[in-house]
Parts: structure tokens; C-alpha cells; sequence
């Protein structure tokens, strides 16, 4: 399915052809719970606000706008989730996850043990980032989005962005290097 695609099936969401959300959900489920997995580090709650995106498209499909793109429209939707999931704790997020605190790596195991020792240490030092850090890493990094997407999700210009990607990737390239 192509990016076009995916503006048309929520034009068609929009006009209340209600079915044309499920390839939407086919592509971008499994990248939504991974973003939320990897902003969390938990994998009851990167489900359940996986499920809370989905709704929110449907419960707010009028104010879609074509002009947008439906990649951007969705991962803006999942933000305010998640900010709103913290917004509603009494304890708040923490900028950083102390590893002890993660129950699951977000990565499955390989028989490779070298590979996994690096993936370990890697995620260790993305624990360890600021949670605007691992957010802008997460959308640029592992979701693929390009910087003029990730700009008008987080309404700002591309050269900041990649300003805030630069100094996130400093920055976890320091941590990295302690943990070797």
C-alpha cells in the first residue's frame, strides 16, 4: 500500500465508510505500539494506547484534513495520547526509566550473542535519554518519518528538528559509550 493510499482510505474513513480504517490498522498498528513500547517501556499500557489511536481516529475522523498527511494526522493523535496518559498521573513520566524498571526488553532475543550484548547496551542508553529525546529519536530512527513530518507533528521547523535529532543522537552516543 502506498503513502497516497493511505489519505485516500481516510478520506473514505471520514465520509463514514467505516471499514476503510482496517488497512490502516494492518499497516500502522504494529508501528504504533512499537513507538509506544519504546516511550513507555511497557507493554500492557504501548497496547492499550495503540487501541486509544485507532479510537480517536474513528471518535475524530471529521477534522481529518486531506491536505495532511494521514502518517503525520495519526502520529500527532498519538502523542496527545500519550501526553494525556501522563497528564492524568499523579507521579507524571519520568525523563528517565531506571533500567531495574523495565519489565521486557523491546527486542526479541537472537542467537547471536555479540548483536545482543550491543542491542542491550543500546537500550540501556535509550532509557536513559530525556523522554523528548527518545520521542524525536523514536519518529525519526525506528518509525522512519522524514523531518518535515516529524515538524508538523511537533509544530516545529525542520531545522530544529534536526537540530533536537543531532544533539539526541550526541547525547545517546555518549551514554552508549559509558555502558561499553
Amino acid at each position: 500500500m502506498k503513502e497516497d493510499d493511505d489519505e485516500l482510505l481516510m478520506i473514505s474513513v471520514k465520509r463514514g465508510v467505516l471499514d476503510a480504517l482496517a488497512p490502516l490498522f494492518d499497516k500502522y498498528h504494529v508501528r504504533l505500539y512499537n513507538f509506544f513500547l519504546r516511550l513507555t517501556f511497557d507493554r500492557e499500557l504501548s497496547k492499550d494506547l495503540t487501541q486509544n489511536v485507532f479510537y480517536r481516529i474513528l471518535r475524530y475522523r471529521h477534522s481529518y484534513r486531506k491536505e495532511h498527511k494521514f502518517r503525520s494526522w495519526m502520529y500527532q493523535i498519538a502523542r496527545n495520547i500519550l501526553a494525556d496518559h501522563y497528564g492524568r498521573q499523579t507521579d507524571k513520566s519520568q525523563d528517565h526509566y531506571p533500567v531495574d524498571s523495565i519489565k521486557e526488553p523491546a527486542y526479541s532475543f537472537e542467537d547471536d550473542m555479540e548483536k545482543n550484548e550491543r542491542r542491550r547496551i543500546l537500550y540501556t542508553a535509550l532509557s536513559r535519554l530525556p523522554a523528548d529525546q527518545r520521542e524525536i529519536l523514536e519518529l525519526s530512527r525506528f518509525q522512519g518519518l522524514k523531518y518535515e513530518e516529524i515538524a508538523e507533528i511537533t509544530g516545529s521547523s525542520v531545522n530544529a528538528i534536526k537540530v533536537k535529532i543531532f544533539r539526541a543522537i550526541q547525547k545517546l552516543k555518549t551514554i552508549y559509550f559509558q555502558e561499553v
